[in-house]
């Protein structure tokens, strides 16, 4: 039930199907051999996320993940909706393609709160941030979002 957005998420902060593929499976790894710290009651998804936050950073501070590696194609990842016309699969494509666009601290912002549900301060905390930077992040994802769309609206007309 977790793991598919565990992966996503893992998916954001790689930008890589094969990386998000090999984190994911580290979250969960870590989080069996951590069991004992988990908290009942707490929400089990942000601990994962959390988790997958930190092997990312501790990841990335190692230089092991951008040694001459590109980011993967938007196209190259099937995430179509099978229960969904073609028509929102193709727009679906189009905003997760330009939120991949975004820089890193917005896109992992956006994802926890809009596509996961998370509540600012939840958020806040997984990131280990302040709120305000977490409302700051989502303002400036959206105002850019709406730039693009508005933009690709204007040329089609």
């Amino acid at each position: 039930m977790h793991f598919p957005r565990l992966w996503r998420y893992c998916l954001v902060l790689s930008g890589r199907k094969d990386l998000a593929d090999d984190l994911a499976q580290a979250a969960c790894v870590r989080a069996l051999e951590k069991a004992s710290l988990y908290k009942a009651g707490t929400r089990l998804d942000s601990w994962l996320f959390r988790i997958a936050q930190r092997l990312w950073l501790n990841e990335m501070r190692a230089g092991a993940i951008r040694r001459g590696q590109e980011l993967l194609p938007i196209e190259d990842v099937e995430l179509t909706d099978n229960s969904a016309d073609p028509e929102t699969n193709i727009f679906a494509r189009e905003v997760l393609s330009e939120v991949l666009s975004l820089p890193e601290a917005q896109r992992t912002t956006v994802l926890l709160v809009y596509v996961e549900g998370f509540s600012y301060r939840e958020a806040a905390e997984m990131l280990d941030i302040p709120i305000g930077t977490v409302m700051s992040r989502l303002a400036a994802s959206r105002a850019r979002l709406a730039g693009k769309f508005s933009q690709k609206k204007s040329s089609k007309e």
